[in-house]
């Protein structure tokens, strides 16, 4: 028996019925659609606790109830900036941009630093800056010639943020200028803290 490779082929495909191609899903609607890929989403990341509420502008007064909520104490300075003490350094909250969109956490070390310690000072600044995202790390120098050292954490909230989100950012802010705030002070340690 002849072996023809295209017979054979037909004789099997007469006993098949032709094969009706799928018909294509309803569209989803964008809901839809958002719902499965969350859902696909959870199961691929784990759950995640949904937002309890949602994102809103950082205004002074979010950031005024978040310091009353965490038992910090506040000032409202006379060009309206509000600031607060935080492990005895001085640290302010700002809001800049066009639409107030970008939050800014400041810190200034409590102390000064002599101008002729300044260099010196510049290069503890940079590297921290090196190693760190956060605090960024830089100096002021005050028409007296004396020296501040300052920390800066900025953050552009264009699309708004949640409160837990809003603590978040505020808490990387004080803690990190803190870190280096201590830093320093293992650095140049207080003349009245040591022996004489």
């Amino acid at each position: 028996m002849a072996s023809n490779p295209d017979g054979s082929r037909r004789w099997w495909r007469r006993g098949r019925p032709t094969p009706t191609p799928p018909a294509a899903p309803p569209e989803a609607s964008d809901a839809e659609l958002h719902d499965k890929v969350a859902e696909l989403l959870a199961r691929e990341l784990g759950v995640a606790d949904p937002a309890t509420d949602n994102p809103a502008p950082v205004t002074p007064a979010r950031i005024a109830a978040w310091m009353t909520d965490n038992q910090f104490s506040y000032f409202v300075d006379n060009d309206g900036d509000l600031g607060g003490l935080w492990r005895g350094r001085l640290f302010y909250f700002f809001l800049f941009g066009e639409k107030a969109e970008i939050l800014q956490v400041r810190g200034q070390w409590h102390r000064e630093i002599a101008i002729e310690r300044l260099e010196e000072v510049l290069d503890i600044c940079n590297e921290w800056n090196a190693d760190r995202i956060w605090p960024k790390a830089y100096v002021r120098v005050r028409d007296n010639g004396r020296v501040h050292v300052v920390s800066e954490v900025a953050t552009d909230l264009e699309h708004g943020v949640n409160d837990a989100q809003l603590s978040q950012m505020l808490f990387c802010g004080l803690s990190t200028g803190s870190m280096f705030f201590d830093a320093l002070d293992e650095r140049y340690p207080d003349p009245a803290g040591g022996a004489p």
